[in-house]
């Protein structure tokens, strides 16, 4: 196969923006893609920047910068998190509102993508000064947001308790409840049954179907997992419930290693009770660099962008990798993988089931029904399944690896969508 990337450097390697560009062009040129299209699906459709003060706590008024970048509303409306970070940049968040629409095609559901971000240090600051900055920055983008324009969910340091926050502060501004302008909010007001762990039990899906695939069992698989937050937490929990032996777990501050199998229930009482996995009595510490190169079937990727590049992807011994996170693999480090045949679940796909439970609760807010929580997980499991056969199956047809046959297979009905509707001038 071609190479998807030029030489580049490390800085160039782990930017977001650019390592979505390579895989988006890279597929684009496979399918042979109308320039016009090309050059429209490469751009996102408005990007929005907000400076807002906030009052603190000390009575300081202190200024934070926010975003919300719409790549695609051709199939819906637009849907992607919300994130707060010292790290958030224009850049992250435009790679990921690009990523969201490719995200929404290949599991088939009626949204495009967007994502959002705050500048701040979360864990600096007390719940009342998230509250005025979260509700201040909803009032600053209010306008570009709504159940028929774009609806937000939680992200990277954002929750239920946010969501509800932007729920309310945009049913003031509209002066009714409109519960089904955000996903991811509590139950009691308007979320959906099965939703925080959507995420988690996609990544399931996406490992069971790998195994069913390469005709692996479930019994003699170890399983690594980096990142322990919602997503890998409830992955761990759900897979060792499920037969898998969970036998590393790596979090940014250590690593933990135990070859005859974690206990995660017991991981979890211990993280809730000391707010770390450091010092967990049923396993070894790691430090979290080497489980990424330790020896598993497969390694779930759930923090995190840019954990596996050209530094360390050649160390690698899974046989399967399952992206929880977004962007979790470099470019480059994609085209070490793919020498070395390795079988990628990619994020498009793997970590698909987030969105695709916030589109059952929107859909739940808009009839006002709720269903039961096993509908909603069995709804969920179809989709992901149906969606993993038809990017293994594109990727067999056009000969290329799973993360480009998912690129293509969103593109494809993206562009699909966009001649069908043709371009409004």
């Amino acid at each position: 196969m071609a190479s998807i990337t030029p030489a580049v450097t490390l800085d160039q390697e782990i930017n977001p923006w650019e390592a979505q560009n390579a895989r988006f062009d890279f597929a684009a040129r496979k399918l042979n893609l109308d320039e016009g299209l090309w050059k429209l699906l490469r751009t996102p459709a408005r990007e929005i920047i907000v400076h807002f003060p906030v009052s603190m706590d000390d009575g300081r008024i202190e200024i934070y910068t926010g975003f919300r970048v719409q790549h695609s509303m051709a199939r819906g409306p637009c849907k992607g998190g919300i994130r707060y970070s010292p790290e958030v940049t224009l850049e992250e968040v435009r790679a990921l509102a690009s990523w969201m629409t490719w995200k929404c095609a290949v599991v088939n559901i009626p949204f495009g993508g967007a994502k959002g971000g705050v500048i701040c240090d979360p864990r600096k600051m007390s719940q009342g000064e998230l509250e005025r900055m979260t509700r201040r920055y909803t009032s600053e983008i209010s306008d570009f947001i709504g159940p028929e324009k774009d609806v937000p969910a939680p992200d990277m340091n954002t929750n239920e308790q946010t969501m509800a926050w932007i729920m309310d502060t945009f049913s003031m501004h509209a002066r009714h409840t409109v519960t089904s302008v955000v996903t991811g909010k509590p139950l009691n007001v308007g979320g959906s049954r099965g939703r925080i762990e959507a995420t988690g039990r996609g990544v399931m899906v996406a490992c069971n179907e790998s195994l069913r695939y390469l005709n692996m069992p479930i019994d003699s698989c170890c399983v690594i997992i980096h990142g322990f937050g919602n997503v890998g937490s409830n992955a761990a929990r759900l897979m060792m419930e499920n037969g898998y032996k969970i036998t590393g777990i790596a979090e940014v501050d250590g690593g933990l290693y135990n070859a005859a199998g974690i206990d995660i229930h017991q991981l979890l009482e211990y993280k809730f009770r000391n707010n770390s996995i450091l010092g967990f009595p049923g396993a070894e510490a790691v430090p979290a660099e080497e489980l990424l190169v330790a020896e598993c079937e497969i390694l779930i990727p759930a923090a995190t962008e840019n954990v596996i590049t050209s530094r360390n992807a050649e160390q690698i011994k899974a046989r399967i990798i399952v992206e929880g996170a977004n962007g979790p693999t470099t470019a480059v480090a994609d085209e070490i993988l793919t020498e070395k045949r390795i079988f990628i679940v990619p994020d498009i796909l793997a970590n698909a089931g987030g969105v695709t439970a916030s589109y059952f609760e929107w859909v739940q807010d808009r009839q006002g029904y709720f269903w039961k929580e096993a509908v909603v997980n069995e709804q969920l499991e179809t989709i992901l399944r149906d969606s993993f056969d038809d990017v293994v199956r594109y990727a067999e047809a056009h000969n290329v690896n799973n993360r480009i046959a998912a690129y293509m297979l969103a593109i494809d009905r993206v562009a699909f969508t966009i001649r069908q509707r043709g371009i409004y001038a």
